[in-house]
């Protein structure tokens, strides 16, 4: 049997976060998981009503969290951003070797459907804005240090950088015109395999062109 000592431990521990804002929190989670797969499925005009009801909250909970669907379009790109940056960081704290640890980014980064989502972000919102430029820079320098790891390692193609990784993200999880999510969705990971085989070293092809940065895919905005 635990000691008082110890059941004391645990009601500190339960009381840490007031109930009150723990249920906000797991709320928010809820409606951003909800969110996300809408967007995916039907585009940034996809009902709030019915995000709300897959969400298991009300309006008004949804609401008070995201007052707009910006602001909703936002929350969910910034989320599933620092999702893809967690990732990155445990696998280069966890992966020795290098290439799996470049594959285990990849396939984390499209099971997001970034390339899905960053279309709704044209137009909407200012790249400089602090939160969002925060976000993708912290991805961007992370994929940087998991190619440049598996380049120095040999495992990689040298010949590439990380927009053109970026490239293929953004294209490899994102719907072909006139074909539905459920339909594209069953073949992502085979294209994302044979993507990942291209950029094993050594090479066997030369690429047309030069490495796309991340400043030349910058130059339009």
């Amino acid at each position: 049997m635990g000691s008082a000592t110890d059941a004391s431990k645990r009601v500190t521990v339960d009381c840490a976060v007031p109930k009150g804002r723990a249920d906000a929190a797991r709320n928010r989670e809820r409606i951003l998981t909800a969110a996300r797969e809408a967007l995916v499925v039907h585009g940034a005009d996809a009902s709030l009503d019915e995000i709300a009801r897959t969400a298991g909250v009300g309006n008004a909970t949804l609401y008070r969290h995201f007052p707009d669907r910006d602001s909703l379009v936002h929350g969910v790109m910034h989320a599933v951003t620092e999702r893809i940056a967690e990732r990155a960081e445990k696998t280069l704290a966890e992966e020795e070797d290098s290439f799996e640890a470049l594959r285990r980014f990849v396939f984390a980064a499209v099971e997001e459907r970034i390339g899905a989502l960053c279309p709704m972000l044209s137009g909407r919102f200012d790249p400089t804005e602090p939160q969002s430029l925060a976000a993708r820079t912290r991805v961007e320098r992370l994929t940087q240090e998991l190619i440049r790891r598996a380049q120095q390692a040999g495992e990689v193609r040298t010949d590439i950088d990380v927009g053109d990784v970026m490239v293929a993200l953004s294209q490899l999880s994102r719907p072909l015109p006139g074909v539905g999510c459920q339909r594209i969705e069953r073949f992502v990971e085979r294209h994302v395999q044979l993507f990942l085989d291209g950029l094993r070293a050594p090479a066997k092809s030369q690429l047309p062109g030069h490495a796309a940065t991340l400043e030349e895919l910058r130059q339009d905005h």
